[in-house]
């Protein structure tokens, strides 16, 4: 008798010991951070075993044996691995973490991008926040299937996107980027009876975007850009050439120009609106959203000219005239000459 209670003490006391064990394996603290939580990424194509290994070389987790008993209890071990950015959080048990992971809710990532010249640029900006890497992000870009999708040609295809911050997940598709991009920007062009806005100038939503690049990059002062707004559809209604010295900039290519010389002017290329009246075939630059604005809320006035004040740094002198014009223009060209930037 006494045997056979001493045999189920000692039986008691291992089952205590397996309980306590396999509880401080499910529920105790296992992850250690150096602070409260930290992101991780989990690439598409990671195994269960690279998972492990990535916790094991940041050190995240304290022990990988529990991790991987847990991990197995869970179904994590033999489930289809997500991948993605996760969030976790200092002091997680197992449960907690092998739970995050195997569910995938991600923390999505913020994507911010403006000031980019081309398509190109965009994916180059886009991919280096997110997983997709920038030539893969590109070439789609510049594929027939997501032009016929956005409704858009290789020189619009800029206008798709409308600078801000975007939550995406880490993960995500260069198909889903792209939907997610022409749902954005139909919802920035429903507000503020922006459509109604573009209708009345008789310009697409894409020849609006193509006019704010121009005056983006004319001034960087919104409380201008309205009147050179003004300016350039005055000369469209007239059918007068935008000449707009920053599209024979793209045009030519030599984004460093300090100066635009009458050799530059004679430059060939459709985006030369000296060369060329009406607007150029697509955006030369990604306007803020104060440009666009700024298009489709234009000062009504009669000036067709302007052109940089040597007295107000980032400022222009506007004109009625062609004559009125000249005089400004001379007076800025002495100002140019007087400092050397020929």
């Amino acid at each position: 008798m006494r045997k056979f209670l001493w045999i189920f003490l000692i039986l008691l006391i291992v089952a205590a010991g397996i309980g306590y064990y396999g509880y401080n394996a499910i529920f105790a603290p296992n992850v250690t951070l150096a602070q409260d939580e930290q992101l991780i990424r989990i690439p598409t194509g990671f195994t269960y075993e690279d998972v492990l290994l990535m916790l094991e070389d940041k050190e995240i987790i304290d022990n990988s044996r529990t991790f991987d008993q847990v991990a197995s209890l869970m179904d994590y071990k033999s489930s289809s691995i997500r991948s993605g950015q996760y969030e976790i959080k200092n002091n997680w048990s197992n449960k907690e973490l092998v739970g995050l992971l195997r569910s995938g809710r991600q923390t999505p990532v913020n994507v911010t991008f403006n000031n980019l010249r081309k398509p190109e640029d965009v994916a180059g900006k886009i991919s280096s926040y997110l997983e997709i890497d920038s030539l893969t992000l590109k070439e789609y870009f510049e594929h027939p299937s997501a032009l016929e999708k956005a409704g858009l040609t290789p020189e619009t295809f800029l206008s798709l996107f409308i600078p801000n911050t975007y939550q995406m997940y880490w993960n995500v598709s260069k198909e889903d980027i792209l939907d997610r991009m022409i749902t954005e920007h139909d919802k920035f062009w429903s507000k503020e009876n922006r459509l109604k806005k573009a209708e009345k100038l008789n310009l697409t939503p894409e020849e609006v975007y193509t006019l704010a690049s121009i005056v983006e990059k004319e001034s960087l002062r919104n409380d201008e850009k309205t009147t050179i707004a003004g300016v350039y559809l005055n000369r469209l209604k007239q059918g007068i050439p935008l000449q707009a010295d920053p599209t024979v900039v793209f045009a030519t290519g030599e984004f460093d120009l300090r100066r635009v010389l009458n050799k530059h002017l004679a430059y060939d290329s459709p985006y030369n609106t000296y060369l060329y009246a009406g607007l150029p075939p697509g955006p030369i630059y990604m306007p803020s959203i104060s440009s666009i604005d700024g298009v489709l809320n234009y000062n009504g006035h009669d000036y067709l000219y302007f052109c940089a004040n040597p007295d107000q740094p980032g400022g222009h002198l506007f004109a009625a005239s062609l004559s009125e014009h000249n005089r400004n223009a001379a007076r800025y060209h002495r100002w140019l000459n007087a400092r050397g930037i020929r």
